[in-house]
């Protein structure tokens, strides 16, 4: 048997490209079309008012014929927390990354982050050239808008939801368990798993709480590409959410008719069973955007009720004060089991307590749901990787995601900060200053209690 691992090489990038599916890849430098003012112009714009006027034959008024006042553009509110917006972007310093923060309810935007940031008062007049470049040509990107433009592979914080989708079509039950040896193998090809030797026998619990490969190695095969798909779209995976942004990326959710209309020749097109199985970590294919992974974890928060991500809350009036919502109502609902969510909740939140950020949440006066993530940029070889030895640009990125409280959410949060390594590390740190802020209204520490997390 041939295997043909799921991972994306440069002539894949250029078939993806030009197929149209996505207009960039892994973050590339391309600015975003425009911010909320641009996205809201018509209601900003309001009406320009005008008088007519007859003048003699001197040039000089006579008398008003018609008189049309001006009608001044509406009032945006704007769902962003400030503070938290500040305790984000500078918890993440010289850091590259991403951070949105939604309220699950709502779909209401609490944090944006997209970082590095740059000065947009530097385009006002006319940008200079020096600056431009300056700007245009770092490695950091400063320019892309990372939370909708930038796609990664979401790496294990995909496990809860590959659970779930478990649960939700009879794959698996919740005691149902392997004996994880450290690999699997699958034909030509040995599949490792993050832990040397194994982590002995696993049950879906542990298999989120340690974050175990070899399970959902397991289950992806057992799942098969297009299973996996049906199931992922309604969360968002791979979709447009609708922000109102404007340049946002589709990303990629893989099945075989993807496949088939992203590549040109015919044994590109052809789906290789061998390329299911790194989907089932978050691996292969699997690109989305750092919005899609808050967008989907806000809808699992809010157990399958999708609501529209918006920065903008609502309309107002200028002259009467009232204001329209602008996302009144869900977008639709996804039919999950209670007893299945439950399932997922109660192990995410074992995460925090005993897995793999539990060091981070030690003393959390709340209950938090989370996954970390690491997710490989380039196809490394993992049993040799070396984190300081690899040229920073190559290294693993660290993501995250969580909802808090877990029994009655008002916060969910998805992030990734770029080539950073370990999701525990490097990524729940960040979130943990987030949610102490919005959930209990504490201001960090300028270093925090989990300053020395593996």
């Amino acid at each position: 048997m041939i295997v043909h691992i799921g991972r994306i090489n440069q002539r894949d990038v250029k078939a993806l490209e030009e197929s149209g599916d996505i207009s960039n890849y892994k973050g590339s430098d391309h600015i975003g079309k425009g911010g909320i003012e641009q996205y809201y112009e018509r209601s900003l714009h309001g009406k320009t008012g005008f008088q007519q006027v007859e003048i003699d034959a001197g040039g000089e008024a006579v008398r008003v014929l018609a008189n049309t006042p001006p009608v001044p553009g509406d009032n945006l509110i704007l769902s962003v927390d400030a503070k938290m917006q500040e305790i984000a972007e500078t918890a993440f310093g010289a850091r590259r990354g991403a951070l949105v923060a939604m309220d699950p309810k709502t779909g209401e935007v609490l944090s944006y982050v997209s970082m590095p940031t740059f000065d947009p008062n530097l385009f006002v007049d006319g940008i200079d050239a020096d600056t431009w470049k300056t700007l245009n040509g770092s490695l950091d990107r400063p320019l892309i808008n990372r939370p909708i433009r930038g796609i990664h592979p979401p790496g294990s914080t995909y496990k809860p939801f590959m659970a779930l989708a478990a649960l939700e079509t009879g794959k698996r039950t919740p005691n149902q368990s392997i004996v994880d040896p450290g690999y699997f193998n699958f034909g030509n090809h040995t599949f490792r798993d993050d832990k040397v030797g194994g982590h002995g026998v696993v049950d879906m619990a542990k298999s989120i709480i340690d974050s175990c490969n070899t399970y959902y190695y397991h289950l992806a095969r057992d799942m098969g590409v297009n299973l996996m798909h049906d199931f992922m779209k309604p969360f968002g995976f791979g979709q447009i959410t609708g922000i109102d942004l404007q340049g946002e990326v589709r990303g990629i959710l893989p099945s075989t008719d993807w496949k088939q209309k992203a590549f040109k020749k015919p044994e590109q097109q052809r789906w290789y069973e061998g390329e299911t199985i790194s989907l089932g970590i978050g691996q292969g294919y699997n690109s989305f955007t750092i919005l899609q992974l808050a967008h989907a974890t806000a809808t699992l928060a809010n157990r399958g009720i999708v609501m529209k991500p918006h920065i903008v809350k609502s309309i107002e009036n200028p002259i009467t004060k009232d204001k329209k919502l602008t996302t009144p109502k869900e977008s639709y609902r996804i039919d999950l089991k209670p007893e299945n969510l439950e399932v997922i909740k109660n192990a995410m939140v074992d995460v925090n307590r005993f897995g793999t950020s539990s060091r981070v949440f030690t003393d959390a006066k709340y209950v938090a749901a989370g996954k970390t993530g690491t997710a490989q940029v380039f196809s490394l070889n993992s049993k040799n990787y070396n984190h300081g030895a690899t040229p920073e640009f190559l290294r693993d990125h660290a993501l995250y995601i969580v909802f808090a409280p877990a029994d009655k959410p008002k916060i969910a949060i998805g992030m990734i900060v770029e080539n950073a390594g370990f999701g525990a590390a490097h990524a729940a740190p960040i979130a943990r200053r987030a949610l102490d802020y919005y959930l209990e209204g504490r201001w960090p520490k300028e270093v925090p209690e989990w300053k020395n997390a593996p």
